[in-house]
């Protein structure tokens, strides 16, 4: 087993591969960015190297300064993680030239399985089962053009050399296929420096269904099961669970069976996960489901914890043991499925707003009682690699954390999945909690009528939901002023004069108070009656309710609404109220009447950068008239295109940046007037 091992990677894949090297007994090696100076990875490990500036292509896929790293501080081996350099053949060659073990599969491996079209045609001669569609070299658009003709729509587009959604486009029609290819090859060569694609027929009602595998350098292979990642957004996954719902056993063998008949095909070592689309006729037929080969991943994946959960094994341990030349700890035969486990990727975006990226600072960043990387003996685990006070910025991925979730079965995985993400606070950024505890507690996924479409299926159920409500927003923010009202007052120690207060007190008779506030993007007033007898009564929008509240020991407000009962947080960032309770969370705008008196009319002219990034085109040019909800320009940020569409109908006036330009949030793209197109 190896002494010392140089971590590649960063955020919480560097710090699940550090805890159980320090289990171990491993020293551990951590690379780092300028951004990432004081991460939470950084300050586990037992070491640290700078080895570049922010961007990823000036840090973390420099691996000419990540060998040296390594070589510098006498590590034996580099665990790549997932992403970045982990799929990369030229620098797993390097590893071994300067003779360090790579933890992972051999540079030959991951050629032949890191190009989509070659590892298709791999796969074709193994006899596993593929999707119909085109995977040549030829990259003629006219030739894709005819070939998805052929092939018959809806097609997918696919980066050959890509992975995690990026360079991916599914075409409905023919004459959508030439913008999309562009799109498509354009994000490919920004991302992998390959344009390349290949065309499959968009199987309908398709399952994202992958097979764990592992093999080790005597020859042996097995598969640790498999995992149902079909909750996906723009083609990236958002919850993973395993085993897949519904399952035949007879289908777990043969997909299991095909996953060990590709990695063999390749000699495989390490982890891997071989990928699958799955047809199916419906929902409540599993045994007519039909399996396609999509890729195969020569790494560990982000949702590897899952499998971790249902068979009670470390998968890292498994690397390292293998990557020292070690045979597989268990054979196929000793290996079972215990319960059922659901992963939840805690990302920084706003859903609401077609995922648009959030970047910012984690002013709360409170979750669940939970183990870290390793089973929890409650169920709950949390894989992060950022701390309260950290900033999510733009240059690397979204995620903040992954929250997973063990029990004897599905149903009591979700309950307590729903549970530990109403536990889990963050505020200073946007996040997709709130999101995900509608997928989680929606029909289709409650009944695992799973498929690639249930986001798009289920629209009118995930976004622009309110499950706070006005009332208890209004009580929330209520029963915490009184409350920190109560706290300085109790604090200071000068006399308390009464006509001093701001709190309308009276020597007799009832009291009325006034609360400003904005809540869902609309202005409303809440009037707190006080009666003599010290009773309290609140009226937002006509209605009415007694209200009565205890402060918590812990920060928490225990508020009676009417005849209702709530636990609840609040935590106050300048002018804003974020409340967390069961239900959901929201937020509230505390208006100051005097500083909002004169409110500016809004410029509607300015179009601006909805969040930091790269502007890698416009659509448009000066003069220009457009109708609302044309495409303007096209933006990259947190490794993902992001398309600009215009607000109104107008015409072009000015485009202020260029494309190339790094922009920041709220900077100003272009300038419209606004018009009235015939």
């Amino acid at each position: 087993m190896f002494t010392k091992i140089l971590i590649a990677n960063r955020g919480e894949i560097a710090c699940r591969v550090a805890a159980t090297a320090a289990r171990l007994g491993i020293q551990t090696v951590a690379v780092y960015s300028d951004a990432d100076a004081q991460a939470r990875h950084v300050q586990l490990c037992d070491q640290a190297v700078h080895i570049g500036g922010s961007a990823p292509k000036d840090s973390y896929l420099r691996w000419q300064a990540i060998i040296e790293a390594a070589l510098a501080c006498g590590a034996q081996a580099i665990h790549p993680g997932y992403g970045f350099l982990s799929e990369n053949d030229a620098f797993a060659q390097a590893c071994a030239d300067a003779g360090l073990a790579f933890i992972g599969p051999s540079p030959s491996a991951i050629r032949a399985m890191g190009l989509k079209a070659e590892s298709k045609q791999l796969m074709e001669r193994a006899g596993v089962p593929l999707v119909p569609g085109y995977h040549g070299t030829d990259q003629d658009p006219a030739l894709l053009q005819r070939e998805a003709d052929r092939i018959g729509y809806p097609v997918l587009i696919k980066a050959s050399a890509g992975g995690g959604g990026k360079g991916m486009r599914i075409v409905e029609a023919a004459a959508d296929f030439a913008g999309a290819l562009a799109s498509c090859q354009r994000e490919a060569v920004s991302s992998f420096g390959n344009g390349a694609v290949l065309i499959e027929k968009y199987v309908q009602r398709p399952r994202h269904i992958e097979i764990q595998v592992f093999g080790d350098s005597q020859g042996n292979c097995v598969y640790l099961f498999e995992r149902d990642c079909s909750v996906q957004r723009r083609h990236q996954k958002v919850l993973e669970e395993a085993p897949a719902p519904g399952m035949p056993e007879a289908l777990r063998a043969q997909m299991g069976a095909a996953a060990v008949a590709a990695a063999r095909a390749v000699n495989y070592v390490g982890a891997g996960t071989v990928e699958f689309i799955v047809e199916q006729t419906s929902y409540d037929q599993p045994e007519a489901m039909k399996f396609y080969f999509m890729e195969m991943n020569t790494r560990l994946q982000v949702e590897h914890p899952v499998t971790e959960a249902i068979t009670g094994l470390d998968l890292v341990e498994w690397q390292l043991r293998v990557a020292s030349g070690e045979p597989l700890p268990l054979r196929q035969d000793q290996l079972q499925i215990t319960g059922h486990a659901i992963e939840a990727r805690i990302c920084a975006e706003t859903p609401d707003k077609q995922f648009l990226p959030a970047t910012g600072t984690l002013g709360v960043y409170t979750l669940p009682a939970h183990s870290s990387f390793e089973r929890a003996d409650q169920g709950v685990r949390v894989d992060s690699g950022v701390r309260q006070g950290d900033t999510i910025s733009p240059f690397y991925d979204s995620m903040v954390a992954k929250l997973i979730v063990h029990g004897r079965t599905r149903a009591e995985a979700l309950a307590r999945l729903d549970a530990a993400l109403a536990k889990t606070h963050i505020v200073g950024l946007n996040t997709n909690v709130q999101f995900l505890r509608h997928v989680v507690t929606s029909e289709s996924f409650a009944q695992a009528c799973l498929d690639t479409a249930l986001i798009a299926r289920e629209t009118a159920t995930l976004f622009n939901q309110e499950k706070v409500g006005l009332q208890w927003a209004a009580a929330a923010l209520v029963a915490d002023t009184l409350r920190q009202e109560q706290a300085a007052r109790d604090a200071s120690t000068a006399w308390k004069d009464p006509w001093a207060s701001g709190d309308a007190w009276q020597s007799h008779a009832a009291s009325t108070r006034t609360f400003a506030l904005e809540f869902a993007g609309e202005p409303h007033v809440a009037l707190l009656r006080a009666e003599r007898n010290g009773a309290l009564q609140l009226h937002v929008d006509g209605t009415s309710a007694a209200l009565a509240f205890t402060a918590q020991a812990d920060g928490g407000l225990d508020i009676t609404l009417g005849s209702e009962r709530e636990r609840l947080q609040v935590y106050r960032q300048g002018e804003w109220a974020h409340v967390f309770m069961a239900r959901g969370a929201s937020s509230v705008l505390v208006v100051d009447t005097l500083a909002h008196a004169a409110v500016a009319q809004a410029d509607t002219g300015r179009l601006t950068a909805p969040m930091p990034g790269k502007l890698l085109s416009f659509a448009v040019k000066a003069g220009d008239t457009v109708r609302r909800g044309q495409a303007l320009a096209v933006m990259d940020a947190m490794k993902m295109e992001h398309t600009i569409s215009a607000p109104a109908d107008g015409r072009v006036e000015e485009l202020l940046y260029a494309p190339g330009d790094q922009v920041v949030e709220g900077a100003e793209l272009l300038r419209m007037a606004a018009s009235v197109v015939a």
